[in-house]
């Protein structure tokens, strides 16, 4: 049933929704508008929220808060042209209004003028003293120029204004750790809780900066305390879990996970960790039990697929392993570690040709660590094909030019492709990179470690170095 026009409901917003499936047209207020539009905004209701903002400016053509929030949207949908022009009009008949420099910076923000939205931001703050939304988009304009110095001060001034702003309290903890100033957010986060002693979210965050630096027995009671706080808190439960399991106390851990799943769904972070304290305590059927329940939860979580994989080679049924890590290629086969730990399970299988593969789909998809690269030149050594392993370390040495490892491995291909000038070489600038090193020579190569040229050149660079 319509309302009718006249009736003045305590609820604006079920008027208007009600005016919308009628042909009536109830009148609104201004400032009725304005509330049903941003609650619209702030549910995501776009749609809505155009067609208040039309119908508001019908009934109320002269208003400057209506149009600010017509541009608004528009700025949202990035129809900055249009929101530009109307910004330019409103400017001709209220200069000292902040929200118009507000909008013109969220402009300059969309063309990644951050310089020019700060500019605008500032002479905004000096138009108004109600900054705490001005301060929040100053610090996300200093994060999109990487100044986190800066980002981080505004933040804390949002915290300031309302410290259950758990937004801008994040923010400031990310500015924290991206300049790697952990005890920096340390202090921060235990002076806040001076204030605000049951602030879970608070105690969470502390926590985690005690686990980066390895303060395992801070970061368990900081955790502990996040829980009394509200002992729902599955993040808090969850990070305990991974500090007991710093800790060697993996029962304990286990009971933390189980935890999670008793209050919310299950989740596949949470079987994984459940199955790699088993795997410790050398229950293996339960280990391996869980990590079936992980890709079973998430088939897409390459950390489930490696910890089956894993199992089975470490238990050397590589048969099994190789099936697992096959059928994690077929669900995502752009995936590097599936094709670096494919080659590994090859290699023990003495498929070297299939290794070889894996490896180079591996590196091809951005794999350069050194390990890669060593065992793929391994694989083709083993193969029969010194000269293909020596183009591999060539290309190694241009990601890990100072190590003496990669050197020294190709002095003892140089020697087996009967190449002793090359070899000698390499011999002499993998010892002057790190004479310690000799002796991943001497495992490798020791009848070549054993020849009269090799221990005159040791000789003769150890008597340059004394």
């Amino acid at each position: 049933m319509a309302l009718d026009p006249n009736e003045k409901p305590n609820q604006p917003i079920t008027k208007f929704e009600s005016m919308l499936k009628t042909d009536d047209v109830y009148f609104f207020d201004a400032e009725d508008f304005e509330d049903i539009i941003h609650h619209y905004l702030n549910n995501g209701k776009i749609s809505l929220a155009k067609k208040a903002i039309k119908i508001g400016l019908q009934q109320h053509p002269e208003s400057m808060e209506l149009k600010l929030l017509d541009v608004e949207v528009l700025v949202f949908e990035n129809n900055l042209e249009v929101a530009e022009k109307i910004l330019d009009n409103l400017q001709l008949l209220d200069s000292a209004n902040e929200e118009i420099y507000i909008q013109r910076a969220n402009i300059y923000s969309k063309k990644d003028n951050h310089e020019a939205a700060v500019v605008l931001l500032k002479k905004a703050l000096e138009l108004t003293d109600e900054s705490f939304d001005i301060y929040a988009l100053l610090g996300m304009e200093y994060l999109f120029m990487d100044d986190f110095e800066r980002a981080k001060i505004h933040f804390m001034k949002c915290v300031s204004f309302d410290e259950q702003d758990y937004s801008s309290l994040y923010n400031v903890i990310y500015c924290f750790e991206f300049l790697e100033d952990f005890e920096g957010a340390i202090a921060y986060l235990n002076d806040y809780l001076e204030r605000n002693p049951y602030s879970q979210v608070a105690w969470h965050q502390l926590g985690k900066q005690y686990f980066t630096i390895k303060m395992f027995e801070e970061a368990l009671a900081a955790f502990e305390f996040a829980i009394i706080s509200d002992d729902t808190f599955i993040g808090a439960y969850f990070e305990k879990g991974k500090v007991l399991e710093k800790l060697g106390k993996y029962n304990e851990a286990i009971e933390n996970y189980e935890t999670t799943i008793t209050i919310d769904d299950p989740t596949s972070h949470a079987y994984l960790r459940i199955g790699k304290c088993h795997e410790k305590l050398q229950n293996y059927d339960l280990a391996k039990f869980y990590f079936y329940q992980t890709v079973h939860e998430d088939p897409l979580l390459d950390k489930g697929w490696l910890a089956i994989t894993d199992f089975y080679f470490k238990n050397h049924k590589y048969d099994r392993a190789l099936y697992y890590i096959n059928k994690a290629i077929n669900i995502d086969g752009e995936n590097a570690k599936y094709w670096k730990k494919c080659a590994r399970i090859h290699a023990a299988l003495e498929h070297y040709d299939e290794a070889d593969f894996a490896y180079k789909q591996s590196i091809d998809l951005g794999n350069y660590e050194l390990d890669t690269w060593l065992n793929w030149a391994e694989v083709v050594t083993q193969n029969q094909d010194p000269d293909a392993a020596i183009q591999i370390l060539l290309q190694a040495l241009e990601f890990y030019p100072e190590k003496a490892v990669i050197q020294f491995k190709m002095a003892g291909l140089y020697l087996l492709a009967n190449d002793p000038v090359k070899a000698q070489y390499r011999f002499r600038k993998a010892l002057k990179l790190n004479f310690d090193h000799l002796r991943y020579f001497k495992e490798e190569f020791p009848s070549f470690y054993d020849s009269v040229w090799a221990q005159n050149i040791i000789t003769s660079i150890q008597k340059a170095s004394d």
